[in-house]
């Protein structure tokens, strides 16, 4: 069965943001670019939420093998930005 996703009060008030400055900003508006980055950051943390609280406790192991995929490295194919 799915995981429910639920959107957050950030996330929806972002891409409300969004939504009212595409209305009178170009696609390279640098406040515009940056309200869409942190909304694409919300909506991941609100998915990584309901996927942790949808699974059962992880070990140790297991949520450091995870912390790995977040922090970017040569070593898991995600460069530096």
């Amino acid at each position: 069965m799915p995981t429910q996703h639920l959107k957050s009060r950030e996330t929806l008030a972002l891409a409300g943001r969004i939504a009212a400055l595409s209305r009178s900003r170009t696609a390279d508006d640098a406040e515009f670019i940056d309200t869409r980055r942190r909304h694409k950051e919300s909506a991941l943390a609100d998915h990584i939420r309901a996927v942790v609280d949808a699974a059962p406790p992880l070990t140790d192991e297991q949520r450091e093998r995870l912390v790995v995929l977040l922090r970017p490295s040569a070593t898991n194919g995600c460069a530096a930005r």
